[in-house]
């Protein structure tokens, strides 16, 4: 019985150390108006303490297979709650626009180690059969923080200081460092590994410079020399590191991961579904702030239902994933996700909150029959000794995904708004700029919805490949 207490108080401590790191992450973004204000500095400044927060997350990822063989649990816990600790206070008292960047990336350096390391310790502690039911709470942590973070920080900034936004999570970390130096067991062996230096560098530097590219090419625009030259030297430096990985006998990230079909198949879906989340929230609030005038905390609101409805689904799709495998859920979550992208195709300046807001639900009832099911299904996949060097694959793959997405996105949606705009002047050429810009943007997210749905059935098509509970038992 100590056992199971335990494994309970283990996972709380390290779900609420990840709830904090996940709300930390997406707190800023509703902030970021009032910063450019407050250290008067212009948009493409500010979107650094988004950027460079991905960067470090982006880099850090792949090296967490190292570090969850050579530190043990407890130890590396420890130090992503210290870092997340060190980068709060730094931000909160920081005052100059250098010095809150600074605080940030110290803060990302915490959060890039704890995701891999929940879900690599949920493989270890507990049997296949109980492993959905678990990733499903992890889930909820995972999908609530940023799910209530633009609320919450909307009113925090509207009636206090953005300060508090720091200064709050400082108590709760102490709390959560405390706990686990109390709670927190050791559940891998450690082992002596050398670090592979070369490789941590190809890696850096080409997801660091991969990332940068997508998330600069959204406002540079394609052509960019800056945004051209990090694209090519980052896939250039992937590609050698990939092969150095097949070459080498005690790889970084071990790449053998791939060579199961299962794994390959859900990653696959895994980078598509995440395309379209990142793409969606970014779109969405575009369309509410620019196409008609709503307030970052309304557009907050808007998405909070759907948000909560997911967070609140997943523990539940976990339990269904443990009883029925992965194929039916993914079908039906598709199911839900394809008309939810459909019916935004055709959005004008008059569409509904409310409409907009059941359509979200819709959206996120179907990505919490996919999400967590999903990294479930892949790690399940594998053997135990590469359960490692899976979560860090995965993870990568989703930061990565989620930049080429967004990216995506805003290069469709601009380039579409442009040409609407063009089309507009030719007809009614004495339409005001004002309505101009309104209308080229509601209709440009519209044509980039159609591009979201065109993924959402490319997807559902994969998961038909998706083998059935029943046959992944006779594999095994």
């Amino acid at each position: 019985m100590s056992n199971m207490i335990n494994k309970k108080v283990l996972l709380t401590v390290l779900i609420l150390g990840c709830f904090l790191s996940t709300l930390n992450q997406t707190l800023l973004n509703v902030a970021f108006s009032n910063l450019m204000t407050v250290f008067s500095i212009s948009a493409t400044t500010v979107q650094w303490l988004a950027t460079g927060f991905m960067l470090v997350n982006g880099v850090l990822v792949p090296i967490t297979a190292y570090l969850m063989k050579r530190f043990s649990t407890r130890q590396l816990f420890l130090s992503s709650m210290f870092f997340l600790l060190i980068g709060s206070v730094i931000c909160a008292v920081a005052t100059n626009f250098s010095l809150l960047l600074c605080g940030r990336m110290i803060q990302a350096i915490g959060a890039g180690i704890i995701m891999p390391l929940l879900m690599s310790i949920v493989m270890f502690i507990f049997p296949p059969e109980k492993r959905g039911s678990m990733m499903g709470f992890i889930g909820l942590a995972i999908i609530f923080a940023p799910a209530i973070a633009p609320t919450l920080a909307g009113f925090i900034i509207e009636y206090y200081s953005w300060r508090w936004l720091f200064i709050g999570i400082i108590p709760f970390t102490v709390v959560i460092i405390i706990l686990a130096m109390k709670y927190l067991i050791n559940v891998t062996e450690t082992e002596k590994v050398k670090l592979d230096v070369v490789s941590v560098i190809l890696s850096t530097i080409g997801f660091g410079l991969i990332l940068y590219g997508f998330s600069s090419a959204g406002s540079r625009g394609w052509d960019d020399k800056i945004v051209l030259s990090t694209l090519v030297i980052g896939i250039v430096a992937i590609v050698i590191f990939c092969l150095k990985q097949i070459k080498s006998t005690e790889p970084l990230l071990d790449l053998s991961v791939f060579k199961n079909k299962l794994f390959t198949l859900t990653s696959i879906i895994n980078i598509i579904v995440t395309m379209m989340m990142y793409a969606d929230m970014v779109l969405l609030p575009i369309y509410l702030q620019n196409g008609r005038g709503f307030t970052a905390f309304h557009a907050g609101l808007l998405l909070l239902p759907g948000a909560i409805v997911n967070a609140f689904m997943s523990p539940v799709t976990g339990k269904m994933y443990d009883k029925f495998g992965a194929k039916p859920l993914f079908i039906i979550g598709l199911i839900f996700i394809i008309p939810s992208m459909w019916v935004v195709t055709d959005l004008t300046e008059t569409t509904s909150f409310v409409f907009l807001m059941v359509r979200t639900i819709f959206l996120r009832v179907g990505l919490s029959f996919i999400s967590m099911p999903l990294n479930t299904a892949s790690l399940n996949s594998l053997p135990r000794t590469l359960v490692t060097h899976g979560t860090a694959a995965n993870n990568t793959l989703r930061q990565i995904s989620g930049a080429i997405g967004t990216a995506v996105v805003i290069t469709i949606f601009t380039a579409q708004s442009t040409n609407h705009a063009e089309t507009i002047l030719k007809e009614t050429p004495d339409t005001t700029v004002k309505v101009l810009k309104t209308l080229a943007s509601v209709l440009g997210t519209s044509d980039s919805y159609y591009f979201m749905t065109i993924l959402a059935v490319i997807a559902f098509v994969l998961t038909l490949f998706v083998p059935s509970k029943s046959k992944i038992k006779q594999q095994a």
